[in-house]
C-alpha cells in the first residue's frame, strides 16, 4: 500500500498579456463624449438666461407698476412709466435704429407687432394701449389703467419669447 504519485505532466502557469491602454474601454470614449454634450448644454443655458434677462427685469418691474398703480390710480403716470418701460425693453430687445426713433402711431403699431393673432390684436392702436400716445400729454385723459397693465403684461410675455 505504499505507493508511490505518479508524476502528472503538468504545465507551469501562463500569466495573460497585460491589458493594452489602447483602445480604451467603451465607458472612457462616452466620457469625453457627455463632459462636452454638459459644457455645451451650460453654455445654451446661460446665453438663454441672458437673453431672458432683460425681459425678466420688465416682468418685476410691471409687478411694482401694477401694485404702485393699485395705491395712487394715476392713469397718466402709469401710462408714462409704462411706455417708459415697453420702449426700454424694445430698445433692449430689438435693434436701436428700428425702435428708438418711433413716437405716435408708428410707435403704437411697432407694439401691436407682437400680438396678431391673439385677443388683444390692436390692443395699442384701437384699444387701451393709445393712452401711451395720449396721456402722458394730457393729464384728463381717461385711461383704463388694469386693461393697460393687462395688455403690457401680454406684450412683454410675447415680446419675450422671441426674444
Amino acid at each position: 500500500m505504499n505507493q508511490q504519485p505518479v508524476e502528472l505532466p503538468l504545465r507551469d502557469i501562463h500569466l495573460p498579456e497585460p491589458v493594452s491602454w489602447w483602445p480604451p474601454a467603451p465607458g472612457w470614449w462616452a466620457l469625453p463624449l457627455i463632459a462636452a454634450l454638459l459644457i455645451l448644454l451650460w453654455v445654451w443655458v446661460r446665453r438663454r438666461r441672458r437673453r431672458k434677462a432683460p425681459v425678466r427685469a420688465a416682468r418685476r418691474e410691471l409687478k411694482a407698476l401694477r401694485k404702485a398703480y393699485r395705491k395712487r390710480l394715476d392713469d397718466p403716470a402709469l401710462a408714462a412709466e409704462l411706455s417708459q418701460l415697453l420702449r426700454r425693453l424694445a430698445v433692449t430687445l430689438h435693434p436701436r435704429v428700428e425702435v428708438a426713433r418711433l413716437t405716435g402711431e408708428d410707435w403704437l403699431r411697432f407694439l401691436d407687432r407682437p400680438l396678431k393673432g391673439t385677443q388683444q390684436a390692436g390692443g395699442f392702436t384701437e384699444g387701451p394701449g393709445r393712452a401711451l400716445a395720449e396721456a402722458p400729454y394730457n393729464p384728463h385723459a381717461k385711461t383704463d389703467g388694469r386693461a393697460l397693465l393687462d395688455l403690457a403684461a401680454q406684450w412683454i410675455r410675447r415680446a419675450g419669447r422671441s426674444a
